[in-house]
């Protein structure tokens, strides 16, 4: 069994995972330490698990955009899955960008409460 140690919000974690797995965690990694760098730039003060639900609802949200938009090529293409459209052919690209941008507003607000 595999083992990788990596930082998060500045705090040291050790991660089991399968063996030949450890690049990959090392990449999730990154992407939820991206997310703390997100909330932290709001500003506010709140302890690291605060900081982790934070960072897994912005991870949820795009996880649930990423889900509707499946659906959505898939309808489109008649039901077989088609590769992802190009971003200029995405009519509701403003939108969807648009909608991201009120939920990390909402997220911000929320944060700066705490």
């Amino acid at each position: 069994m595999g083992q990788v140690t990596v930082r998060v919000n500045g705090y040291g974690h050790t991660i089991g995972c399968k063996d030949g797995e450890e690049r990959h965690v090392l990449e999730l990694v990154q992407q939820i330490e991206e997310k703390v760098k997100v909330i932290r730039s709001m500003g506010g003060q709140f302890s690291e698990s605060r900081m982790l639900l934070h960072v897994a609802l912005l991870l949820a949200d795009e996880g649930s955009d990423l889900r509707e938009e499946n659906a959505r090529l898939r309808t489109a293409g008649g039901g077989v899955a088609a590769g992802p459209a190009p971003a200029a052919a995405d009519p509701q690209l403003a939108q969807r960008l648009a909608r991201i941008a009120e939920r990390i507003e909402t997220l911000a607000e929320t944060v700066s409460r705490a």
